[in-house]
């Protein structure tokens, strides 16, 4: 009953951005959305895989910590966009979900209901896709840290991440949604 209410308002989401962007305009936005999405996360994944080569999943922990948020500002610029990501467990206290109607489309998308959707909020539209844990690396910092989680990798986890919520998680789990915002269209 829970999920078929949320699905409800999902629907009633589409409408209302639907309502607001015709057809033409959804579709751009929805395809700029998945190309800016796929090259972030290539972008992401290929800048970690390279860091672990380097220094194993501990030099890894530390790049993310000090380069992700700079990979992701230069992408904000090449794109003319602001590209985030969110989470119920979140890793980075800044990606925390904190708007009811993120809290609403996480559990859609936890459901698996949905591939990606757009909303319009405020003159802007907003592009969301999930983000799941698709590889067995991925599980070398997000996985549970009983087993998955090298100790000095976990260590060096909670040396910089105090407040660390993203671990405990299974291969091809939602693990969080990018959030691609376009501003004043």
């Amino acid at each position: 009953m829970k999920y078929n209410y949320l699905f409800l308002i999902f629907l009633f989401g589409i409408y209302s951005c639907s309502s607001k962007l015709d057809r033409a305009t959804y579709q751009k936005y929805q395809n700029t959305g998945n190309d800016i999405s796929a090259k972030v996360q290539a972008t992401l994944l290929s800048n970690v895989a390279q860091a672990i080569q380097q220094g194993g999943t501990e030099h890894a922990v530390e790049f993310c910590n000090l380069q992700a948020t700079s990979i992701l500002d230069s992408l904000n610029q090449e794109y003319d966009c602001k590209i985030s990501r969110v989470s119920d467990k979140n890793r980075n206290p800044n990606n925390k979900m904190l708007a009811e109607q993120e809290i609403k489309l996480w559990e859609i998308f936890k459901n698996g209901t949905l591939a990606d959707t757009l909303i319009t909020a405020d003159n802007n539209v907003v592009f969301y896709k999930p983000i799941r844990t698709g590889m067995p690396a991925c599980l070398k910092c997000h996985g549970n840290p009983d087993s998955d989680i090298d100790p000095g990798t976990f260590q060096k986890l909670q040396k910089l991440y105090p407040n660390d919520l993203a671990t405990g998680y299974r291969l091809n789990e939602l693990r969080g949604l990018w959030k691609i915002e376009f501003t004043g269209k």
